[in-house]
C-alpha cells in the first residue's frame, strides 16, 4: 500500500547556507543535481523560499533514525534498555574512554542540528522583509521557531551550553561562544510559545499540510520544555516556580483540543498498518515511495533480535533483519512491571516466532508451527517440544545477549525486500500518551498528586487487560493467572494519590519506561531529573554501563572539529564540558 506524502524531502542545495564551523551546505546524497543556481537570502522571503525551507528542515528531523543516532545517543547506557550483541560494546553504552570529543554520532548530530537551526534562522530573518500576506509570514516564522526550538531542545539536553545562535550565516565563521543552559532554554520556550500560538490547529492530507507541525505539537514539545526545565535538583536551567504550572497548562492544551485519542488497545499502536493513528501528536515521516525515503527508517534493525540458524526459521519480512543491538535489562524483565496485570509487558515484545520454512526428519516442523519461544522462566524439564525454548538468563545478563524477545515497536514488514535496511515507518516523536505522562508529571511536580494520578489512571485503564480481551498464553502459564481468564485487570494497577506521593519522580520515571520503552526518551529523562549517575551507578541498574559511568557523562563532549576552528579560542575548560579533557 502507498503511503500518502505531503512532505517529499528532496534534495535541496541552498547555497545560503555555506559551510562555516556550524553549517553546511544542506544537501542529500541520494539525489545528484547538476547545473544548481545560486540561491541568494532573499528567495527565502517569497512562498517558494519557505516552502523549500520547511521541506529542508524536516529532512534534518530524520537524522535520528537514518542511522543509529537516536539509538546511541538516546537510549544506550539507561537503566532499562542496554546493549545486546550488536551494541554491547558501543562507548555510549559503557562510558568508557572511546566517548571523546572525536566520537563519529555527537559530531554528525551536532552538525545536521545546527545546520537546520540555519535554514530556520533564514525564513525567520527574511520572511518579515518580503510580499507574503500578514498571515503567511506569521505561519512560516511559527514552523521555523518551531523547528529551531526543536533542534536546540535536543542539542541541549545532550550538550548543555551550546552556541546560541539566533541570525542565519551565510559566511565563514569561527567565533562562537557557548551560551549558558538557561539562555538556550528561554529561546526555546518563547520560540514554542509563538509556535503554540500561531501554527496550524491541524495537519491533514486534505488541507496539503499531512505530517506537518501543529499549534498541539509546539504545545506537547513547550511542556516537556517546561518539565525538562522545572526537573532540575542542583543544575541551574533557568528555572522559574511557574515552570510546572506551564507543563500542565499546555499538556492539557493538546489533551483537551479533542484532536487525538488514546487507542483503546496498547498493541494498535504498533501494528504497521496503523501508525497513523489518532494517538500521533507529531511523526517525522518516511514512506515506501523510494524516492521520497532517502536512507529510510533504520529502527526495526536495531531493537531486532537473531533468529538466524533456528530450525523452522529463515529470514524474511515479518520477522526482520536483526542487528541486535537493544536489549532490555534485568530491572525490566523483573522489576519494571506488574506482569500479570499490566498488559504493556507482554505487548511490547515479541515473544514467539512462528515456523516459516517447513522441517522434515525425526523432529518435523510445520510452516506455522512455533519455532521459538522467548520465556523470564527456566525451561520445564518435562517439557518436550520440538521448538527452540529461550530462557531469559537472569543471573548472567550477557548471555541473553544474542537471543532475547525483541521490542516490536519498530518492526517494518512493508520493506521493499527482505534484506532491504531502508525502513519505511514514521518515527513518533510525539503521541498523546505521553503528553498525558507530562501532564501527570507537571501536577505531581506542583503537589498535585489527585490530578497526577488521574492521569496515570487514563493511561492504566489502557494499560490493563480489559474485558473479554483474550490474554497472552504467559499470563496463565508463567504469572499466575487463571487460564481462560477474560477478567478486566484495571483494579489490580490503579492508583491514588497516597500510592504515589512518596519518591514521586521515582514513580513517574518508572511510569515513564512503562509507557515509552525503547521510544528515544530514556536517558534524557534519567538526565533531566539528575537520576543518571544514581540509577546506573549506585543502584546498579544496568551493570555493563556502571563499570565506567561517572558524574559528567550526564552531558555528552563538544565535537572536537568544532573547537579545532575557533579562533580565537577560549581555554579548553570554556569550550569543552567537564571530564572530557
Amino acid at each position: 500500500m502507498k503511503n500518502i506524502r505531503n512532505i517529499k524531502i528532496k534534495s535541496l542545495i541552498i547555497s545560503g547556507v555555506i559551510g562555516t564551523s556550524l553549517f553546511f551546505s544542506a544537501c542529500d546524497d541520494f539525489l545528484d543535481e547538476k547545473e544548481i543556481p545560486r540561491i541568494t537570502n532573499e528567495y527565502y522571503r517569497t512562498s517558494q523560499g519557505v516552502e523549500a525551507a520547511a521541506t529542508a528542515a524536516y529532512g534534518y528531523l530524520r537524522f535520528g533514525v537514518s542511522g543509529d543516532y537516536a539509538s546511541q545517543l538516546l537510549e544506550m547506557g539507561n537503566d532499562i534498555i542496554t546493549g545486546a550483541s550488536g551494541g554491547v560494546g558501543s562507548a555510549y553504552n559503557i562510558y568508557d574512554n572511546n566517548l571523546s570529543p572525536s566520537r563519529y554520532y555527537t559530531n554528525h548530530l551536532w552538525e545536521n542540528h545546527y545546520k537546520g537551526i540555519n535554514t530556520a534562522n533564514l525564513v525567520i530573518q527574511e520572511v518579515p522583509n518580503g510580499d507574503l500576506s500578514d498571515d503567511a509570514k506569521t505561519a512560516a516564522i511559527a514552523e521555523m521557531k518551531f523547528m529551531r526550538a526543536f533542534f536546540y531542545f535536543e542539542l541541549v539536553q545532550q550538550f548543555g551550553k551550546i552556541p546560541l545562535v539566533e541570525e542565519a550565516s551565510s559566511e565563514v565563521r569561527t567565533e562562537f561562544k557557548r551560551a549558558p543552559v538557561e539562555d538556550i532554554y528561554k529561546l526555546i520556550i518563547s520560540d514554542l510559545r509563538y509556535a503554540a500560538e500561531n501554527l496550524r490547529e491541524t495537519a491533514s492530507a486534505s488541507d496539503g499540510n499531512f505530517g506537518k507541525a501543529t499549534r498541539y505539537s509546539a504545545a506537547h514539545l513547550l511542556s516537556k520544555a517546561y518539565l525538562t526545565r522545572c526537573s532540575a535538583v542542583t543544575e541551574e536551567r533557568g528555572q522559574r516556580p511557574t515552570d510546572a504550572d506551564s507543563a500542565l497548562y499546555y499538556a492539557k492544551m493538546v489533551i483537551d483540543s479533542d484532536k487525538y485519542e488514546l487507542l483503546s488497545n496498547f498493541a494498535d499502536l504498533w501494528k504497521p498498518d496503523n501508525q497513523r493513528n489518532k494517538e500521533v501528536v507529531f511523526a517525522v515521516q518516511f514512506t515506501e515511495e523510494a524516492v521520497y525515503n532517502g536512507s529510510g527508517n533504520l529502527s526495526h534493525l536495531y531493537w531486532n533480535s537473531n533468529y538466524d540458524g533456528i530450525a523452522g526459521l529463515t529470514r524474511d519480512l515479518e520477522n526482520g533483519r536483526a542487528y541486535g543491538f537493544h536489549r532490555a535489562t534485568n530491572r525490566t524483565m523483573f522489576e519494571l512491571f506488574d506482569r500479570k496485570n499490566d498488559s504493556r509487558f507482554h505487548k511490547s515484545f515479541k515473544w514467539v516466532r512462528y515456523a516459516n520454512v517447513a522441517v522434515s526428519g525425526r523432529n518435523p516442523i510445520n510452516i506455522g508451527d512455533t519455532a521459538m519461544y522467548y520465556s523470564l522462566k527456566p525451561k520445564p524439564a518435562d517439557l518436550k517440544a520440538n521448538y527452540v525454548y529461550v530462557a531469559w538468563d537472569k543471573d548472567d545478563v550477557t548471555k541473553n545477549n544474542l537471543y532475547f524477545p525483541p521490542l516490536i515497536k519498530y518492526m517494518d514488514p512493508n520493506r521493499a525486500s527482505v534484506n532491504e535496511t531502508k525502513g519505511t515507518r514514521d518515527w513518533v516523536r510525539m503521541r498523546l500518551g505521553e503528553t498525558y505522562l507530562l501532564a501527570a508529571e507537571a501536577a505531581g511536580r506542583k503537589g498535585d498528586f489527585e490530578t497526577a494520578a488521574f492521569y496515570i489512571n487514563e493511561l492504566r485503564k489502557r494499560a490493563a487487560w480489559h474485558a473479554g480481551e483474550d490474554k497472552n498464553p504467559k499470563y496463565w502459564t508463567e504469572e499466575g493467572g487463571v487460564y481462560g481468564d477474560k477478567s478486566d485487570t484495571y483494579e489490580h494497577i490503579k492508583v491514588s494519590a497516597s500510592d504515589i506521593s512518596s519518591n514521586f519522580v521515582d514513580f513517574i520515571l518508572d511510569e515513564r519506561g512503562r509507557e515509552l520503552l525503547g521510544e528515544h526518551t530514556r536517558w534524557t529523562d534519567l538526565v533531566r531529573c539528575e537520576k543518571l549517575y544514581e540509577y546506573i551507578k549506585e543502584r546498579g541498574y544496568n551493570l555493563e554501563a556502571a563499570r565506567n559511568i561517572k558524574p559528567f557523562h550526564k552531558l555528552r563532549p563538544i565535537p572536537q572539529v568544532h573547537i579545532d576552528r575557533l579562533n580565537p579560542r577560549g581555554p579548553i575548560e570554556e569550550e569543552q564540558n567537564e571530564g572530557y579533557y
